[in-house]
């Protein structure tokens, strides 16, 4: 479990920042070049690279030298573990609140 929560704290940390996630944005529509996702950033290469070992560390973006060029993809795995935390999330919410909806109507309908 403690593993489990590592890699989550990691992937939210690294979702926490704007550059980052518009660069996971950006990779869902396809592999990508570091140079390419530099493009419509005003900061250095470096900055670049930095904020591409973050996603890399957290699991959600793999990277592969090819040649010269260092291309970058999400990780499907990594993004699924995510996706599927807040989707236990958000179903614990939704039955609260339709339990919630219930009791209230239950409640009005005792005062009518």
């Amino acid at each position: 479990m403690v593993e489990y929560s590592e890699q989550m704290d990691r992937a939210f940390h690294a979702l926490a920042d704007a550059t980052r996630r518009a660069m996971v944005d950006r990779l869902s529509r396809g592999p990508a070049s570091v140079s390419a996702l530099a493009e419509p950033f005003d900061m250095s290469l470096s900055a670049i690279h930095q904020h591409v070992s973050v996603l890399e560390a957290s699991g959600l973006v793999v990277t592969e030298k090819r040649g010269r060029v260092r291309e970058c993809r999400l990780s499907r795995e990594a993004v699924a573990r995510v996706e599927g935390w807040l989707r236990q999330r958000r179903e614990l919410w939704e039955d609260r609140f339709d339990a919630l909806g219930e009791m209230l109507g239950e409640t009005s309908g005792e005062d009518g």
